[in-house]
């Protein structure tokens, strides 16, 4: 996913935020990896390629700032890291992000962008008078690879 550099500037101006290389740099090395969801150290890993002289540091208040303007979601796989990937805002205009279904053999995760959930949302706000604005559903379960051999182990057995 290629990033919007004008629409970047213009949101770090909006914000009262000066526009930089770095902070330029680290928004497109997550926009390059749309269907991963890299670890800061990751990221750091990808901009220091184009920026030798960036900061862990640097790359980690970026993120901070990204975060909060809403252009790069933070996620949790409950796997002891916190990761990152393009934001709902930058991705759909805001509109519900998409899905995550995590494998609890081998920790694959893999983007499911079906959103089946309007029709919940809609009945919530029928009878709750709650209007929901945005969600983060997490699935967990097995991969087609690891099924698959939960599939042969209990043939074996």
């Amino acid at each position: 996913m290629a990033v919007d550099r004008g629409q970047f500037k213009k949101r770090l101006k909006d914000n009262g935020l000066r526009v930089t290389n770095q902070r330029l740099a680290v928004l497109e090395a997550i926009a390059s990896c749309p269907e991963e969801h890299l670890t800061a150290e990751e990221i750091f890993e990808l901009v220091k390629v184009d920026c030798p002289d960036i900061g862990l540091a640097t790359v980690y208040r970026t993120i901070q700032l990204l975060s909060e303007l809403h252009l790069i979601d933070k996620v949790n796989f409950d796997d002891g890291f916190v990761r990152y990937e393009i934001g709902s805002a930058a991705e759909n205009g805001g509109r519900h992000r998409h899905h995550h279904l995590i494998c609890t053999k081998c920790g694959k995760v893999v983007s499911f962008r079906d959103d089946l959930l309007e029709e919940l949302e809609a009945k919530i706000a029928e009878t709750c008078g709650f209007r929901v604005v945005d969600h983060e559903v997490k699935l967990f379960g097995c991969c087609e690879e690891c099924g698959g051999k939960l599939i042969e182990e209990k043939r074996k057995s």
